[in-house]
């Protein structure tokens, strides 16, 4: 059982990671305008050592945001375009023949691809085959890459940023739902209000150039991704993550009967974990020193929104799993003594 104790030295760094959120958040602010849960689900995703996967239509700042988290944070960034014809190696990178000038031997050495980095923007993720796509499956949950029989480390922090668009499908190939199962968040980005939207143009088409400034380098943000493993949540919090996780899968012994009509495969034990791991995150990202039941709320449609497939009966009906994910919400109640009541 975790401690919910926390430690006084934990609670100064807690303290420190609140101030850095806030002028991350200013630079951030400086090139982007709006987009605030957006920003916050993105963070805590990184603070999480998880990854994304950012859903919406071209134009609204998607590569802009993930660059400017690179820039403010000093970290190596590479993007990648993924199309039809793009292949394994040209993700992880490839074997090449070299001849050493002074013996004149020739050996193949490998010459690494945009993996190694460490934001990895992966465009369009979902114009490539599955086969290329699986390309990126041992590196978000192992950090590593094998090519040639050989296993090659990432630098760390190492963070994975996919983008989707919603709206064109045609020539796509929809994410394997292991692939899927790999993101910690399927974020979705909106529209910007109508203040925003007059705000974004002055900005964009005026001959000022915002330049945020660094705010952290690596090794802080290795240093606060262990904290967030240190922040105490209270059994009862996990119960009630565990029963969202638990509930979705129309096979469990109490699963709901909405559940059961329209869902074929609920979430897995990888949902429970994201689900405490980004409520820990969201905790100390808003200067809290304890994971609470609306941090698990909060999180549950970005967590769970890919990981619940609905059945035929469902689409005929026009629901989707965020309308499942909704009934979820209002009817598994929380309790203080352990146990989670339906």
């Amino acid at each position: 059982m975790e401690s919910t104790d926390i430690q006084q030295h934990e609670i100064a760094e807690i303290e420190e990671f609140a101030d850095k959120r806030d002028t991350m958040l200013g630079e951030i602010r400086k090139v982007i305008v709006g987009q605030d849960e957006v920003i916050e689900e993105v963070l805590i995703a990184l603070f999480a050592k998880g990854h994304c996967l950012l859903v919406g239509v071209p134009g609204l700042a998607k590569t802009l945001l993930i660059s400017t988290l690179a820039e403010i944070l000093d970290l190596e960034f590479n993007r990648i375009q993924f199309t039809p014809d793009l292949m394994p190696s040209d993700i992880t990178g490839t074997d090449i023949l070299q001849e050493e000038p002074a013996t004149g031997r020739r050996q193949f050495q490998f010459l690494k691809g945009p993996i190694f980095t460490n934001i990895l923007l992966a465009d369009e993720i979902n114009r490539t085959p599955p086969k290329t796509q699986a390309a990126l499956l041992q590196s978000m949950q192992e950090y590593k890459v094998t090519a040639g029989g050989t296993t090659f480390p990432l630098d760390l922090p190492f963070f994975v940023l996919a983008t989707q668009n919603p709206i064109e499908q045609e020539g796509t190939y929809p994410l394997p739902e292991a692939q899927l199962d790999r993101f910690m968040l399927n974020i979705e980005i909106r529209y910007p209000s109508f203040d925003d939207e007059v705000q974004i143009v002055m900005q964009t088409t005026s001959t000022e150039k915002p330049s945020p400034r660094k705010v952290m380098e690596g090794r802080a943000i290795l240093r606060y991704q262990d904290l967030v493993r240190k922040v105490p949540v209270s059994p009862f919090v996990v119960s009630y993550a565990v029963a969202l996780a638990q509930r979705s899968r129309p096979k469990s012994l109490d699963a709901l009967q909405f559940v059961k009509d329209y869902v074929e495969w609920g979430a897995g034990p990888r949902a429970s974990q994201y689900l405490i791991l980004g409520a820990k995150a969201r905790t100390i990202l808003q200067g809290r020193y304890a994971v609470s039941i609306e941090d698990i709320q909060a999180l549950a449609p970005s967590v769970l929104r890919h990981r619940i497939v609905t059945n035929f009966k469902a689409q005929g009906e026009g629901l989707s799993s965020l309308d499942v994910i909704n009934r979820l919400l209002s009817e598994v109640k929380p309790s203080t003594d352990g146990k989670t009541a339906r």
